[in-house]
């Protein structure tokens, strides 16, 4: 790489190409997918709940910022809430259960059948996150997985699972929050917006 500008430019055309890779039928329709899940659990008085490590921690407490507050339009808050926040109970469930255990221990505290919870790994090979998708399945909530192209062992602890066509973390984030704004969207429009 010669320059600051070939790296900007090197950046730009991959983070392109992969949205333009996630421009397909079949991505739409899982992200379809993914909102009439969490509609359905809204609708029936449950909730989302999120969570992933360092940036995708961060993607799921933004995502549950977009559902909790409001994404486009006014309207009712829907119950949304990141695993990632509480740094007491992360910090005491990873002292002593261990870190893998630090967002499976929520879910079954926090978790109800019928709720929702929307795994973040990039690599899909993040053992607190596949542990907490294997908590909810056992529990009857829909597990539902935001992962890069190869999914890693995400795949076998899902219901849905969303692959961003690309293999480089920052571009797969990027795709993981462009995809989550389309699904807090769909979701708003779904519980019926104040306009």
């Amino acid at each position: 790489m010669n320059s600051a500008l070939d790296y900007v430019r090197k950046h730009l055309t991959e983070s392109r190409d992969a949205l333009a890779a996630a421009d397909t039928s079949e991505f739409s329709a899982t992200l379809i997918k993914i909102a009439d899940a969490l509609t359905a659990a809204l609708r029936a008085g449950g909730k989302v709940m999120l969570c992933g490590n360092g940036g995708s921690a961060a993607d799921a407490q933004h995502i549950a910022t977009e559902l909790m507050g409001r994404y486009e339009s006014e309207r009712e808050p829907v119950a949304a809430l990141a695993l990632t926040t509480d740094t007491s109970a992360l910090t005491a469930i990873s002292n002593d259960y261990g870190f893998e255990h630090v967002f499976a221990r929520q879910v079954r505290g926090l978790g109800r059948k019928g709720d929702v919870l929307i795994g973040l790994s990039t690599s899909g090979k993040s053992p607190n996150v596949l542990a907490a998708l294997d908590a909810a399945r056992e529990m009857g909530i829909v597990a539902i997985g935001f992962t890069g192209k190869k999914g890693g062992d995400l795949s076998s602890c899902c219901d849905i699972v969303l692959n961003a066509p690309s293999d480089r973390t920052p571009v797969i984030q990027q795709i993981h929050m462009t995809a989550a704004h389309i699904v807090c969207g769909l979701v708003e429009r779904a519980v019926g917006a104040k306009r």
